[in-house]
């Protein structure tokens, strides 16, 4: 909740001397964090608010100065269209890699999307190796999805113009049956109302279609696209690749866009958590009781790793750093190794032999 102790730089976690390019990244981090398509936690949609209406405060040079000089009452009399009337949400959301966009803001701030009118979105999963999310990269997709007749324009006509009205239903696509009937002392009109059958409901009737869509007005099209994986993507994160949704409905507007989830391709060697790795390390009662060195597999090397005397089943040993990158922020994650002693089912007579002295030196 916002009242007048609220302090917007504290909210963004930056000093009050900082600058435009120190405030937009602060609110990136804290958009990411908050946001409540990502975050569940029941308080992520207040804390979100403030995150933005104080973004869209301090990044206004004009709001920034009556904030600092008038505090709160400065710029409590601000509506959220002045607040973020200016705020291009695709393209400030979209850089961030995530399915984040206009419509949830809109929803929370009741402010009205500027974005013209454009045919609906797709999504997509994909699902990459361990290694293009340890380094990053590009990776293929491929992607069929209808798109706009070039030749057409969309109209479905040869003449690449939009065809007249239907003359049945006069361009509704609806035909309308009326009928009156006398029910005692009232006159009752019935209406019965079905698809055109000559336009089918177009509401528009092409006498010469188009040779290259048949007077469809689009047809199917399969792209391969390389999308860019950040390094350390988060599991089911989205990527957004613009203009490769479904076309418009009506001829010449945009096409939506393709929403491409990430998530990891199943690893023999690791299991992910986050920005962790985590393995699985197989020791023998006699090098967990000894200690000993073993090597393991990671994402770039092989690695020598000490296991220490008396090593307990279950105990877990943390290699710093040596996980995945930590997406959108610095530093690694961690590997991390889970240890099992196997004990024996069968033993050779010898090696009983041996156990039993052990238990007598106990």
């Amino acid at each position: 909740m916002i009242d007048a102790s609220t302090d917007y730089y504290e909210v963004l976690g930056v000093p009050r001397d900082a600058d435009a390019e120190t405030i937009k990244k602060a609110y990136h981090r804290l958009a990411l964090k908050w946001h409540p398509d990502k975050n569940k936690a029941p308080e992520a949609e207040e804390k979100f608010k403030q995150i933005a209406k104080a973004y869209a405060i301090l990044k206004d040079p004009k709001k920034r100065a009556r904030y600092d000089t008038q505090g709160m009452e400065g710029v409590a009399h601000y509506t959220p269209e002045d607040l973020f009337g200016g705020f291009d949400l695709d393209d400030l959301f979209g850089r961030m890699n995530v399915g984040f966009g206009g419509g949830l803001f809109d929803n929370l701030f009741g402010r009205r999307s500027a974005r013209p009118a454009h045919g609906e979105d797709l999504r997509v999963s994909i699902h990459v190796p361990l290694s293009l999310i340890n380094s990053g990269g590009k990776q293929t997709v491929r992607v069929s999805h209808p798109v706009s007749c070039k030749t057409c324009h969309g109209y479905g006509t040869k003449s690449g113009t939009a065809p007249p009205p239907c003359s049945a239903c006069k361009g509704t696509g609806r035909k309308v049956n009326t009928r009156n009937e006398k029910r005692g002392e009232q006159n009752v009109q019935f209406q019965q109302i079905t698809v055109c059958p000559v336009c089918h409901g177009r509401g528009t009737t092409i006498t010469e279609p188009c040779k290259q869509c048949g007077g469809y007005g689009q047809y199917e099209k399969e792209d391969k696209l390389k999308i860019n994986i950040p390094a350390g993507i988060e599991e089911g994160a989205m990527l957004r690749v613009t203009g490769y949704g479904m076309p418009g409905d009506k001829a010449a507007t945009q096409p939506g866009d393709l929403y491409v989830s990430v998530f990891s391709q199943p690893d023999p060697r690791f299991q992910r958590q986050g920005a962790d790795l985590w393995q699985t390390v197989e020791l023998t009662v006699t090098d967990a009781v000894l200690g000993t060195e073993v090597k393991l597999p990671s994402l770039e090397k092989t690695l020598k790793v000490k296991i220490p005397p008396g090593t307990q089943p279950d105990d877990v040993i943390r290699l710093k750093g040596k996980g995945l990158p930590r997406y959108q922020t610095n530093g690694r994650g961690d590997m991390k190794l889970r240890l099992i002693v196997n004990i024996p089912k069968k033993l050779t007579e010898k090696q009983m032999a041996l156990y039993e002295q052990l238990r007598k030196l106990r």
